[in-house]
Parts: C-alpha cells; structure tokens; sequence
C-alpha cells in the first residue's frame, strides 16, 4: 500500500542504505571528532607549555609581560573555542553525510579544501605543522573526502524523484 500526504506537497523517495563507501566516510567523520576532542584535553593539560611558548615567541618584541600573558590565553581560549566549533563541524557532517544530504558532501569539501589551505599557510609561514593530532586530522579527512566521492557514493547522494 502507497502512503500519500494528506498536504498534497510532493514528497521524496525513500533513499536505499547507505553504500559502505558513505558508512566508512561517516565512521572516520566520527574518528576526526573524537581526535580533536582528544586534542582539547591534550591542550588543556599542556596549557603551562603553551604560555611558554608564546612567551619564548615574544621574547625580543616590544610587548610587556602582562600583554604576553593576555596573548598567551587569547592564544588557548581561541584553540579550545576552535576546537568545539570543529567537534560540533565533524559530528553534523558525519549525521547528515549519512542520511545522504548532497550539500552535506559538498559542505565537507569545502571544510577539507579550507583546513588544507591553513595547513600549507602554516607550512609556507615556516611553522611547523603543530601537533600530530593536526596531521592525523587531516589526514582522517582526506580519507573521508576520498570516500564520499566514490562513485558507489555519488549514487547515494544523487536527487530522488518525487511522488505526488
């Protein structure tokens, strides 16, 4: 028997299940949040580390001490703070990748191509790639981005038709 909306409105077709290639993409989706949030509790224990570092980068600049430790905590309130936006970025990525939203795999793209692009301005800077937690991350993303444009995942994002 065929249910048909009482508002007329057309309504989409059931999506089959997810290909594998999707499933692994939203599992390593799932990996990239769990790294960083590994990440922030790393950070949080090495905070001592980091306000010796951004001292010893400040040492010959004109800054007074008590404008080194204001940058130092912006420095870890801007890291933690980036780190849940990055969390909450990874794990709405992973839930709508899985139920197939197109836009979500391009969203993922887009968020690949932009961490890609702060890692080589890093690198082009002469900073060291900070941590491995950053490489691993990275590279936890390109395996996602790898799958989710197979072509085994290219037809499970495809548009469905629509009933009336």
């Amino acid at each position: 028997m065929q249910h048909y909306p009482t508002s007329g409105a057309p309504v989409e077709q059931q999506r089959g299940p997810a290909p594998s290639s999707v499933l692994n993409a939203v599992k390593l989706m799932y990996a990239g949040a769990a790294i960083t949030t590994i990440a922030i509790i790393v950070s949080l224990l090495t905070i001592d580390s980091t306000r010796t570092a951004v001292r010893k980068a400040n040492d010959h600049s004109t800054l007074t001490a008590h404008q080194i430790t204001q940058l130092a905590n912006f420095v870890i309130v801007a890291g933690i703070v980036s780190s849940f936006v990055a969390i909450g970025l990874w794990l709405w990525m992973a839930w709508k990748t899985g139920q197939g939203r197109g836009w979500a795999r391009i969203v993922c793209s887009v968020l690949f191509a932009l961490c890609t692009l702060d890692q080589l301005s890093l690198l082009k800077a002469g900073v060291a790639i900070g941590t491995i937690f950053e490489v691993v991350t990275w590279l936890v993303g390109l395996g996602a981005i790898v799958l989710l444009w197979q072509s085994s995942s290219s037809e499970y994002f495809r548009p469905r038709a629509m009933l009336r």
